[in-house]
């Protein structure tokens, strides 16, 4: 591994900020066209974008990014697309964790860097579905990997657009190795499913972390087309759902849905978690939390 890994930090922290901006823009176009339907008198929605900065146990500076968040749309009831890129000290807890995942000299040197993405959309048509992704690279004196992934979250599953969506996956993971695509479906398969209750908390897609095959260029092209693959995976059936009439009991099925979502990203998600360990700011890392949630 290169001694200096500052060119390469950068160029991911502005793929992952370019992403962003690409995301930004076709979800904001996205709500320029809903012409129809209950919420459409109401503005179109837009991001607002607020500066996140994290500090060091000292004071010092240890990075930030951006949350940009979009609330009562008309297509989108909630949905936020984060940016970072921190760096400082893991505290014992988390170099523990990354001892326990193989990452070595962390008791020597627990130094770190972390740069990417996540978004997560809350939709106002019961029969759109929510969806999550992220991105990221990580970077430690004795090791460095990328991760990522995006998953279908329907209250109301329609089979082909999960067939489309996990299209689209496939199609980013077959062009880097033909291995790919089921070891990440059979990853998220595993990753996102919740054991207290016992399911998924929505139909798949693909995960992967601690991807370090040894070529950095290689996996940095990998994580960039998944993020590419986003767009065309999500918004077809985005389009074709959002006009869907919805009943009350669809509603109640898509808030009752909401509280698993919440469930997992409180109780399992990694990211959440080793967000608010290491001090980022706590709106930024508990945006994926939807607005309004029921439980039975």
């Amino acid at each position: 591994m290169p001694e200096d890994f500052t060119d390469r930090k950068t160029r991911a922290s502005a793929w992952f900020n370019t992403l962003r901006d690409q995301i930004v823009a076709r979800f904001e176009a996205l709500e320029d066209t809903q012409q129809t339907g209950p919420f459409a008198a109401l503005p179109a929605g837009r991001f607002d974008v607020t500066p996140t900065k994290r500090a060091a146990e000292d004071g010092t500076d240890a990075g930030g990014g951006v949350m940009s968040v979009m609330r009562g749309g008309r297509v989108f009831e909630k949905v936020g697309v984060n940016v970072s890129t921190v760096h400082g000290v893991l505290g014992e807890r988390a170099q523990r964790t990354m001892t326990a995942r193989g990452v070595p000299g962390m008791a020597a040197d627990p130094r770190f860097w972390a740069s990417g993405i996540s978004l997560v959309a809350h939709m106002q048509n019961p029969h759109t579905p929510a969806v999550h992704m992220n991105t990221r690279m990580f970077w430690t004196p004795g090791a460095w990997w990328f991760g990522g992934g995006a998953d279908l979250n329907p209250c109301i599953e329609y089979p082909k657009d999960t067939a489309h969506f996990h299209a689209r996956m496939q199609a980013a993971c077959d062009a880097h190795a033909p291995d790919y695509y089921p070891r990440f479906k059979a990853w998220a398969d595993e990753y996102f499913f919740v054991p207290h209750r016992g399911r998924a908390r929505g139909v798949g897609g693909i995960f992967y972390d601690d991807l370090n095959t040894g070529d950095w260029e290689a996996d940095f092209a990998f994580t960039q087309d998944v993020g590419r693959a986003f767009l065309p995976a999500f918004i077809p059936p985005t389009e074709i759902r959002r006009d869907t009439p919805w009943t009350e009991a669809d509603k109640d099925a898509q808030l009752v849905h909401r509280g698993l979502y919440a469930e997992y990203n409180l109780v399992y998600d990694r990211g959440t978690k080793f967000g608010l360990e290491t001090g980022h700011d706590a709106n930024a890392v508990l945006m994926s939390l939807p607005p309004v949630v029921k439980w039975v």
